[in-house]
């Protein structure tokens, strides 16, 4: 419980301080007035304001004893002028000039009041210089002396409010501190003592931040309390300097470097994928494209059905069909029977489904003709957390984003960072199905044309944040030849190979691509 200065109204909650800025500096009381304990003003319950600052000079009060229980002596009690007076502590302030200008009085029921003016310096500061090799910043003034009880001669200083207020009175001190080499905080280990360590580390110059942590004890006052200086010393001396997030030391990756890598997860299909890519791995993306019709979808369910035979676990998204669609498109090419152009009575249709789905790790999405991106993104992660699928098909990319407003282009790369997060977050493999834009020649995509990285639809985004690109190459209009597809890998940051990798072909009466022999890596009809 926490009270102002004269006050026996219980605490209520923290919120932010209208005077300084304190996020939740300010203290809220049963009764109605409010106490901030950062810039120490009193806001009456008849919504009086006022500020309780002494008048005239400060001064001490108290002895300096020692603090048995505390495992303090009284010469650090006298050194940071720690006083005993009748049944409280008063823990005295003083500026940078060492001159005395307020205490914090802790009473038997831990009730905090404050008398004098703030200082804006750490506590203990005062003592030492503003340089050197090595300060520490505790979180609390018993803390602070317990660390000098431990290690004598060292600068230990606490924070004057609390890790509540921890960043803005650091930030307050930053010319003071950036003197020393190293600036090690040891706060408390709680969750409130982690934040702010971290807040505090990240205005600090960078560099300099070590942050001390015990195992055994949340904080130095209760480790000397314990008889466990050394438990004090060996936190300060061992330290772990502080890095923002996503830098990590090279010194650190001898593990991550030496563990065995299997090539890929799961082999393509079909040699010629297989020999470019060198197989499908996990928290990966892939992006497959080609024109319109040339049969992304069909080769993304070959795809599909070749990794639920081996027992994997997939989840399929397909915006633009149904979920029957689907459904007969996998089991069509499980049986090699299209069950997709005529009618089957239901005791086929029944065995058919028994002999694949039935058999099947298979999850579709419900939500045709429902595009609302974030329902999308949040069904993706369902699949890769919720039910463990490992393989994603996403088809396809535009169907998505017509739930959206705005610049296209701004869509594509807002969308292809979610999808990216969600692969690196989850660690599923994503195949994406996106569209290619029309050619600037004669041919489109629809006659044979060349895919390019650059013909991507709407954003270099998906090209960026993709690591594997397919492009389906084929004429819908050249007689006989029409059902032969060209595979061409048009990015791979696996191995950098890319090319053609292999030609399909599409046999109508059982849904399947079967695969070609490449008789020439050169077509002058297509590869200039």
């Amino acid at each position: 419980m926490i009270s102002h200065l004269n006050g026996s109204s219980e605490f209520i909650r923290h919120e932010p301080c209208i005077e300084c800025g304190s996020s939740d500096g300010n203290s809220v009381y049963s009764d109605g007035h409010t106490y901030c304990f950062v810039c120490h003003t009193y806001v009456g319950g008849d919504n009086d304001t006022h500020t309780h600052k002494m008048k005239g000079n400060v001064q001490l009060k108290g002895e300096a004893v020692p603090l048995k229980k505390r495992g303090l002596s009284q010469k650090v009690c006298e050194q940071y002028k720690i006083y005993k007076d009748d049944n409280v502590l008063r823990f005295h302030y003083f500026d940078e000039d060492g001159i005395l200008k307020g205490a914090k009085i802790k009473n038997k029921e831990k009730v905090f009041t404050y008398e004098g003016v703030s200082t804006d310096t750490l506590y203990g500061q005062h003592l030492y210089p503003d340089s050197g090799k090595r300060i520490v910043i505790t979180e609390g003034e018993l803390d602070a002396a317990s660390c000098s009880e431990a290690m004598p001669n060292w600068p230990m200083v606490s924070l004057p409010h609390g890790a509540a207020a921890g960043k803005k009175d650091i930030q307050k001190q930053i010319p003071k501190l950036q003197g020393y080499d190293e600036i090690c905080l040891f706060f408390d280990d709680d969750e409130a003592g982690r934040k702010a360590a971290q807040e505090a580390a990240y205005v600090l110059p960078a560099g300099k931040v070590t942050i001390a942590r015990m195992e055994a004890f949340k904080d130095p006052s209760d480790a000397l309390q314990a008889g466990e200086s050394q438990a004090i010393r060996e936190a300060i001396w061992n330290a772990k300097p502080f890095r923002p997030d996503g830098i990590v030391e090279g010194k650190s990756l001898l593990k991550l470097i030496t563990t065995p890598n299997k090539p890929c997860d799961h082999e393509y299909p079909y040699k010629g994928l297989q020999s470019k890519l060198r197989g499908i791995r996990y928290q990966e993306l892939t992006t497959i494209t080609a024109g319109t019709g040339i049969g992304k979808s069909s080769f993304c369910r070959g795809l599909a059905v070749n990794l639920l035979q081996k027992g994997e676990r997939v989840g399929y998204v397909a915006l633009e069909e149904s979920n029957r669609r689907t459904a007969l498109g996998l089991m069509s090419i499980a049986m090699g029977k299209n069950f997709t152009l005529d009618e089957f009575d239901v005791d086929e249709l029944t065995k058919a489904y028994d002999s694949s789905i039935n058999r099947w790790n298979l999850y579709l999405f419900d939500g045709f003709g429902s595009f609302d991106p974030e329902i999308i993104y949040n069904r993706i992660e369902y699949l890769a957390t919720g039910l463990e699928t490992k393989i994603i098909f996403l088809d396809h990319l535009s169907i998505l984003m017509s739930g959206l407003d705005g610049d296209e282009r701004r869509m594509i790369d807002q969308t292809m960072t979610k999808l990216r997060s969600l692969v690196e977050r989850t660690g599923i493999h994503l195949f994406l199905v996106s569209h290619l834009r029309r050619t600037q020649n004669d041919a489109n995509h629809e006659e044979g044309a060349r895919a390019t990285l650059g013909q991507l639809r709407g954003s270099a985004a998906i090209a960026q944040l993709s690591d594997q690109v397919i492009a389906l190459e084929r004429d819908q209009q050249s007689g006989p030849e029409r059902s032969t597809t060209t595979v061409r890998v048009l990015k791979n940051r696996y191995s950098g190979e890319t090319g053609i990798a292999c030609n399909l072909d599409y046999d109508l009466s059982t849904c399947k691509f079967i695969e070609n022999e490449i008789t020439s890596e050169f077509n002058p009809a297509t590869d200039f």
